[in-house]
């Protein structure tokens, strides 16, 4: 079965988890051992290139587009632990990524509502109730679980909490680990950051 066959069949489906999370509000991460650690000094000013001298070798590669979207459409396939980005020509850009773990995994349609470069995080309260030994905020940088980059998934109910972002943990990728947030390595997401623009299409099967 295609993956565009699979898009139209979970659509129902999609559109009630998408409800769920946006009437609830989900919590991007709450399962970082990197939390443990005091932000390093000045990591708000790391350089790309520090950051991507502690990274393993893109996974990214150029294959026949899967999914038969337009191009600038994003689609991540959960259960293969990849994220396709449709070009022009019926080509896509494929990358591995990390997904929700059991009981965090989501399908549904959102659209990227804004970027950041070096992202800082906060930590949702829901996350620090579970988790009172997070900060409260982190700012961006090397030791920054949302890495690199990072683009914020809306919908019509508006920010979803989840992301499509870096990670300071590369073992994690084409894992099941996260709270439903999906995870690139630094090198694919500043590659995908570049070419993606705000309001851009999101379908998460």
């Amino acid at each position: 079965m295609s993956i565009r066959l699979s898009i139209r069949l979970g659509f129902f489906a999609a559109s009630a988890s998408v409800a769920l999370f946006a009437a609830g509000g989900a919590q991007a991460f709450d399962d970082l051992s990197a939390m443990g650690r005091e932000p390093a000094q000045g990591a708000q000013q790391a350089s790309l290139s520090t950051e991507l001298s502690r990274a393993v070798q893109s996974t990214r590669v150029l294959v026949p587009d899967p999914t038969e979207e337009k191009p600038g459409v994003i689609t991540v396939d959960t259960k293969n632990r990849y994220l396709y980005l449709s070009l022009e020509g019926g080509k896509a850009m494929r990358y591995d990524v990390g997904v929700g773990r059991d009981g965090f995994e989501w399908q549904g349609r959102a659209y990227v509502g804004r970027r950041a470069q070096w992202p800082g995080w906060t930590p949702p309260a829901a996350m620090l109730k579970r988790r009172p030994d997070l900060p409260k905020y982190m700012a961006g940088g090397i030791d920054n679980p949302l890495g690199a980059r990072a683009m914020y998934l809306y919908n019509g109910a508006g920010d979803t909490m989840f992301r499509i972002h870096g990670t300071n943990e590369p073992d994690t990728i084409g894992q099941a680990v996260s709270s439903g947030c999906i995870r690139l390595l630094n090198d694919d997401v500043v590659d995908l950051y570049d070419r993606v623009k705000v309001g851009a299409p999101v379908n998460v099967l």
